[in-house]
C-alpha cells in the first residue's frame, strides 16, 4: 500500500512517496521537488495553473506506481482556517455503563455540532481530553465505567471553496485525496516530540508564502494559526530595495543573507553585477541583512502577539523552527532575541522512516521538507487509528454474536 504526501506550497511542490508493508512499516520510496504554480499565501489563486503544476508532479509519481496516486495526504493552508474550542456530552449507552468505541464516536460527533456558515466546513476535530462522570484529563476512556461521557475538542474549520479547489485539483490531475491536513498540524507532527508537547512549545514553520504556528502544552494543542507572511516577502523586499529581479533577490537572500545584521561586517560587499549584468552597483552584506532582519522580526512579532493573546509567553521547550525560511543563517539567535524564549531547529526523527538509500533520508532532513514529512506521518497515524478501530469493532461483534 502506498501513502503519498503532497506539500502544495506557494513556491514549490514537495512530495514524498512511501510504502506501507503488511506490518505497517513505513518505507520511503521517492522524494520530489518541483516548481509550484497558481498558489498564493497557501491557497489556490489560479486553478488552471495549479492543476498544471500538480499534473506535472503526478506524471513523475505515476512512474513509480499508479497506486501511489490513490492515497494522497495534502496540506491546506491560508489564513482562512480557524480553530475554536468545543464540548460534547453524551450518556453512556450500555446498561453496565462500560464505555465503548461507539460512545467515543458519538461524543466526538456531538462536539462537532457548532454553528458554521454555509460556506465553511469542518477540517479537523482534535480531542484535548475526555471527561467521565466529572473526572477530566482522560486520554482514552474506552473500558472505563461511567454514565456520562464528555469531550473537550478543538474544531478546525475552513472556507469550503478553498478546500474544494484542493480536492478538485488533485482529482482532475488523476489522484485521490486520502486526507487534508492543516499546515501547522502537519509540520508539528514531524518536528515535535512528546517531551516538547508536554513541557510547552511553539512550532514555527516559515514557508515561502505563509508562516505556520502551533502551540502545545501538557501534550495538548493550544493554538494553531497561519500568518500570510513568509520567506517570499523577504525576497520581495530585497528585489524592491536592490531594484533586482525576484530570481536575483532569491539568490542574494540564500547566498549572502543573515538574520542578524549586527553579526555582519559593513565592509563585506556584494558585487551585484556578478549576479545580474544589468546591476552595476556594489552593496554591503549588512544592508542586505538589515532588510532580512526587519521582515523576520515582523514575523516573530506576529508570533509573539499570538502567544501573548493565549497567555503562553513562557514555554519551557521554547520555539522549534522549521520550513525553508528557517535556513537563513542567524535565525535562531534572532528568534531567541525577539521571542525571549529558547529556540532550536526542528529535527526529523529518522526512526519513523526506512529507505532504500541514505540519500533519500538525508533529503527529507532538510527543514523545507518538514511539512511533507508531517503529512506522511499524519496519514500513517490515521491509518493506524482506523486499523485499531476495526479491531475494536471486531472484538465488539464477537462479544455480541454467538
Amino acid at each position: 500500500m502506498y501513502l503519498t504526501a503532497v506539500d502544495l506550497g506557494s513556491s514549490q511542490i514537495k512530495a514524498l512517496v512511501t510504502v506501507l508493508d503488511k506490518e505497517n512499516r513505513l518505507t520511503l520510496a521517492e522524494v520530489f521537488k518541483l516548481p509550484s504554480r497558481g498558489m498564493r499565501k497557501g491557497e489556490i489563486a489560479d486553478f488552471n495553473e495549479a492543476l498544471k503544476a500538480v499534473s506535472a508532479l503526478f506524471i513523475e509519481i505515476r512512474k513509480i506506481s499508479k497506486g501511489a496516486l490513490k492515497n494522497i495526504f495534502i496540506n491546506v493552508g491560508g489564513k482562512n482556517i480557524r480553530l475554536q474550542g468545543s464540548r460534547g456530552i453524551v450518556a453512556v449507552s450500555r446498561a453496565d455503563n462500560e464505555i465503548y468505541q461507539e460512545d467515543v464516536d458519538r461524543v466526538i460527533k456531538a462536539s462537532q455540532a457548532i454553528n458554521l456558515s454555509d460556506n465553511r466546513m469542518i477540517l479537523h476535530t482534535i480531542v484535548s481530553e475526555f471527561i467521565v462522570n466529572g473526572m477530566d484529563q482522560i486520554q482514552n476512556p474506552i473500558g472505563m465505567v461511567g454514565n456520562r461521557l464528555e469531550v473537550n475538542s478543538f474544531i478546525a474549520d475552513a472556507f469550503s471553496p478553498i478546500v474544494n479547489d484542493v480536492n478538485s485539483c488533485v482529482d482532475s490531475a488523476g489522484g485521490s485525496v486520502g486526507g487534508l491536513v492543516f499546515n501547522p498540524l502537519a509540520s508539528s507532527r514531524a518536528v515535535l516530540n512528546k517531551v516538547h508537547r508536554e513541557l510547552g512549545v511553539a512550532m514555527i514553520d516559515i514557508g515561502f508564502g505563509t508562516t505556520s504556528l502551533a502551540v502545545f502544552e501538557e501534550d495538548k494543542l493550544i493554538q494553531a494559526k497561519v500568518f500570510p507572511v513568509g520567506a517570499g516577502n523577504i525576497t520581495n523586499d530585497l528585489a524592491i530595495q536592490l531594484k533586482s529581479s525576484i530570481d536575483v533577490a532569491e539568490k542574494i537572500k540564500i547566498s549572502f543573507g543573515h538574520a542578524d545584521a549586527s553579526e555582519v561586517s559593513s565592509k563585506d560587499k556584494v558585487d551585484l553585477s556578478e549576479l545580474d549584468p544589468d546591476l552595476k552597483s556594489e552593496i554591503s552584506r549588512r544592508y542586505i541583512s538589515e532588510i532580512i532582519e526587519a521582515r523576520l522580526a515582523e514575523i516573530f512579532e506576529m508570533v509573539n502577539n499570538e502567544l501573548k493573546s493565549i497567555g503562553k509567553t513562557k514555554l519551557p521547550a521554547g520555539v522549534i523552527l522549521c520550513g525553508g525560511g528557517s535556513k537563513i543563517p542567524g535565525i535562531i539567535d534572532l528568534a531567541r532575541h525577539e521571542l525571549k524564549l529558547p529556540a532550536h531547529f526542528g529535527v526529523l526523527d529518522q526512526s519513523n522512516f526506512s529507505a532504500a538509500s541514505a540519500d533519500l533520508i538525508s533529503r527529507i532532513e532538510d527543514p523545507e521538507f518538514s511539512l511533507a514529512a508531517g503529512l506522511v506521518l499524519w496519514g500513517y497515524d490515521q491509518i493506524a487509528k482506523e486499523e485499531t478501530k476495526k479491531g475494536k469493532v471486531a472484538k465488539l461483534l464477537k462479544y455480541f454474536l454467538p
